[in-house]
């Protein structure tokens, strides 16, 4: 087969699905030698295409996000294929939530989360409408669909009313990166960083579904307790994320937090190894990976109860209702102060996150790419 993977997110960085682009297409190359793969992505002029990506034939649209949305939208609408854009290509697995229009090429689409549906407020009014009109379109001219958590599943299934047969559940992976980092490493981003001896860490784009003015409201409690933890929170901003630090201001924790911004992947394990707890109280995730890859360095993990995250963290982290201020900041409170707890905590994360690989993600993908095209 010639496999087109879209990678869109990947070489554009955009947090978890760029993630998931890039680890599922590297792994598939190691498992799957009988195939050929092609990249996708628009926007070439500012991709940035890393390794072993690089090294694949590619195909592109000079077409910016919104103008390529538009696109492929219109395709549906009207019935015009797009296979002009995918000359020779045998099947085009969508990661980046859009399914051009095919009459030749068979079709994959993963499914990341329903968060616009379930939580629309916490997105933009333009995506949210354009993934309300397209999303059960992609879904259905799909030949198959891949989730990324049973929770997603039974969000899509219920939401769209689509054929459970046609879904297949398929965990992401944790890189072999993600383990606990040596003394040099971690106290080379210490100093690279300009990090405090003792932190609390969030990872993950600042942006209201990961719901970190709850983080905000539990960490001012802390402080108000004397806890002396300073609060490190990182990744880029995303949409909406002007409320998160006009609350931050709010609370008068300018001088409390600290923003290292986007880190990249090679320095992420130390940071995850460094912090005294990993906190994560998102709303909603089709997945979760930055809990997940902190359990695996050995960091402590609060985690919030909601959505796809027991089903990823299991019994490796502390779960809390991702509303309740004043549980978040007591069970910060107890990681911090409990030695012993921070222990269990630091040998069931690694233990847990041994049960989630990218070379399995890849082999079950394989096998829905191979169910496809036997059709």
């Amino acid at each position: 087969m010639r496999i087109c993977v879209d990678v869109s997110a990947a070489v554009h960085h955009r947090a978890g699905l760029g993630r998931y682009a890039h680890e599922l297409t590297a792994a598939l190359l190691d498992v799957d030698a009988g195939d050929e793969y092609v990249v996708f992505y628009n926007r070439p002029a500012r991709a940035q295409v890393a390794p072993p990506l690089d090294r694949l034939r590619h195909l592109t649209t000079n077409l910016p996000n919104k103008p390529w949305r538009l696109s492929a939208l219109f395709a549906h609408f009207a019935g015009l294929p797009q296979d002009r854009l995918f000359p020779g290509i045998d099947l085009f697995h969508a990661a980046d939530h859009l399914l051009p229009r095919f009459s030749r090429a068979r079709s994959v689409f993963t499914l990341h989360d329903l968060a616009f549906r379930f939580y629309p407020e916490t997105h933009t009014a333009l995506n949210r409408w354009f993934l309300n009109v397209m999303m059960p379109r992609f879904l259905r001219s799909a030949d198959a669909v891949i989730a990324v958590s049973e929770h997603t599943k039974r969000d899509a299934v219920r939401a769209y009313e689509i054929d459970e047969a046609k879904v297949r559940v398929i965990y992401e992976g944790v890189h072999p990166r993600f383990r606990p980092a040596d003394p040099e490493a971690m106290e080379a981003v210490r100093r690279k960083y300009g990090l405090p001896d003792r932190f609390i860490l969030s990872v993950g784009t600042i942006e209201p579904r990961k719901n970190l003015d709850t983080l905000l409201a539990a960490y001012r409690l802390l402080r108000g307790q004397g806890t002396a933890h300073k609060l490190v929170v990182v990744g880029k901003k995303g949409w909406l994320y002007e409320g998160f630090f006009r609350r931050l201001r709010e609370l008068g924790l300018e001088g409390e937090v600290i923003f290292p911004g986007f880190i990249p992947d090679n320095d992420l394990p130390a940071f995850y190894s460094s912090a005294e707890l990993f906190a994560f109280p998102s709303l909603y995730e089709g997945f979760g990976l930055p809990p997940l890859e902190a359990m695996a360095c050995g960091a402590p993990v609060v985690c919030a109860d909601s959505s796809s995250l027991p089903e990823v963290v299991g019994d490796a982290a502390l779960l809390l209702p991702p509303l309740d201020v004043v549980a978040w900041a007591e069970a910060m409170r107890r990681l911090a102060c409990d030695a012993d707890l921070r222990a269990t905590l630091r040998a069931r994360g690694p233990a847990r996150a041994r049960r989630f690989s990218w070379e399995r993600a890849a082999r079950e993908t394989v096998e829905v790419y191979r169910r496809v095209m036997a059709r």
